[in-house]
């Protein structure tokens, strides 16, 4: 097993739990600001076996902050991940506790996020240079769940050598922490000099390194993860990958993920239209507004969902006009609805709209 022979004490592992999600090699990333309980529900309704994932919420947050808040969540979003940020083991496996408690499916460890709020707080991709203490994070959560704990990194930080450093990383967390998890952001994290959305674009993208890496640890799981931008890369990278996370892609075109159930997890074909996605997820923005949420907060996740149609644009502008506006209901999504025609087909096996 990869990562046996270490130096420092072994520790024994846990009996291996099903990786999540077992059914699907689909997911979407965890994106602060992005994927929030709103948009997760509204994701799921294009797919039920797609992986879903929290932003990601700090250790300190949990511990002392308004849990309700920060993790409720719907029963319909399920398979749920919270993805965590820290670097304490003892307040990682507290939190993870809390996690299975409130009924998350996997505890996700953010080793990749290279802002500085998050370095100052010595967690993110900084941590990948101190793989034993990432390790000790791992296996203290491991020993505090039962659920699947996995871990999101980079391939590596700055200019240091990533191939050498990701599988010291690797090797190190798989072994000492017990991780068998891996999903992997195939560029580096520039801790200084990029801020984090440079830090999502600058970076050359590295599949290579990536593919070496589960080449020399055929045993863990490696999900690909950075630049997927359609399920046709999807499948391709599924041919080296044991899965694929999408981010931005799936955000900005949650459409194409109507096509994951019946190409990835053989399962019935998605949902037969955007409008019948809109029309489905107007009682759960019903039930939100009546509990006092504003429009704005579920509305603000719809806005690509029509990419490439034509009345696409009016539709957007109509949502942003009028969704922030105080009292405003369903009424302005149905009215939104009726500025797209109905008279379309998927075009081709990448789901893509065509008129």
């Amino acid at each position: 097993m990869p990562g046996a022979a270490m130096s420092g004490k072994l520790r024994p592992m846990r009996t291996m739990i099903a990786p999540f999600p077992a059914a699907a090699p689909v997911s979407v990333a965890p994106m602060m600001a992005l994927t929030d309980r709103h948009a997760r529900y509204f994701l799921r309704l294009l797919s039920r076996a797609t992986g879903l994932y929290t932003e990601m919420v700090t250790t300190g947050a949990i511990l002392h902050g308004d849990r309700s808040y920060l993790l409720d969540f719907d029963a319909a979003e399920q398979p749920l991940g919270l993805q965590l940020g820290g670097s304490e083991p003892e307040a990682l496996a507290r939190c993870a506790r809390i996690a299975e408690q409130w009924g998350y499916a996997e505890v996700n460890l953010n080793v990749g996020c290279p802002s500085d709020r998050v370095k100052n707080g010595r967690f993110g991709a900084c941590l990948m240079l101190e793989p034993e203490r990432v390790a000790d994070c791992v296996f203290a959560m491991r020993e505090a769940v039962e659920i699947p704990v996995t871990v999101k990194t980079r391939i590596g930080v700055d200019d240091l050598p990533h191939w050498q450093g990701l599988r010291n990383f690797v090797h190190i967390v798989s072994g000492r922490g017990g991780c068998r998890d891996f999903i992997v952001h195939a560029r580096r994290a520039w801790l200084q000099g990029l801020s984090p959305r440079e830090n999502r674009e600058v970076p050359p993208l590295d599949y290579a390194v990536v593919s070496r890496l589960k080449n020399h640890f055929p045993d863990l799981r490696i999900v690909l993860n950075g630049g997927v931008g359609s399920l046709d890369e999807t499948a391709g990278h599924l041919r080296n990958f044991d899965g694929v996370m999408i981010g931005r892609a799936a955000y900005y075109n949650p459409w194409m993920l109507a096509g994951v159930d019946q190409r990835f997890a053989g399962m019935q074909a998605g949902p037969s239209s955007p409008h019948q996605v809109l029309r489905d997820y107007l009682p759960y923005v019903q039930r939100q507004l009546d509990q006092g949420a504003r429009l704005i907060h579920m509305s603000r996740h719809l806005a690509g969902l029509f990419q490439g149609v034509p009345g696409a644009r009016r539709y957007r502008r109509w949502l942003s006009e009028n969704a922030p506006r105080t009292g405003a209901g369903v009424e302005v999504i149905e009215q939104a609805m009726k500025l797209v025609p109905e008279s379309f087909r998927v075009a081709d096996k990448d789901h893509k709209i065509a008129i």
